[in-house]
Formats: C-alpha cells, sequence, structure tokens
C-alpha cells in the first residue's frame, strides 16, 4: 500500500502533468508556453520532493530545483547528471 504522504505529491504532479497534456490538445499556435513551462516545472519539482518524500529526506518548503536535485544526489547519484 502507498504511504498517503506520497501519494499527495504524487497526484499534485500529475496534476501538473494533465495541464500540460491539455495545453498540447491545442493547435501549435494556441499553446500557452509560459503555462506549459510553468507547469512542467511544478512537475518535476513535485516528482523530486515525493522521491525525497519516499527516502524519508527533509527538504522544507522551497521551490529550488538545484537543491532538490542536490538532495537527491545525495541518495542516487544519477541525480547529479541534471544540474
Amino acid at each position: 500500500m502507498i504511504d498517503e504522504g506520497l501519494k499527495k505529491w504524487l497526484i499534485k504532479a500529475f496534476k501538473d502533468y494533465r495541464t500540460i497534456e491539455n495545453e498540447f490538445k491545442f493547435p501549435g499556435e494556441e499553446i500557452v508556453t509560459t503555462t506549459v513551462c510553468f507547469h512542467a516545472q511544478q512537475f518535476v519539482e513535485k516528482m523530486l520532493k515525493a522521491y525525497l518524500y519516499s527516502k524519508g529526506i527533509e527538504f522544507g518548503k522551497t521551490h529550488n530545483l538545484k537543491l532538490l536535485i542536490k538532495l537527491c544526489g545525495q541518495i542516487d547519484k544519477n541525480f547529479s547528471t541534471l544540474v
């Protein structure tokens, strides 16, 4: 059974992902790229937080992707390739 806290992070992340998917249903000239970029950043942020949460790592209140990737990299060195 999945942990409720982890489940919440994943649900939040995939809401952002669905927003991106919905934008790409429009014709190219109607896609709001700022919306796509914002929700892509939010999706990545929440997925990193979900990973850290699943490993029991505190990350505080932050939107700093570099910090989150650094924390993830302390667990799995493969994350270091993202910076």
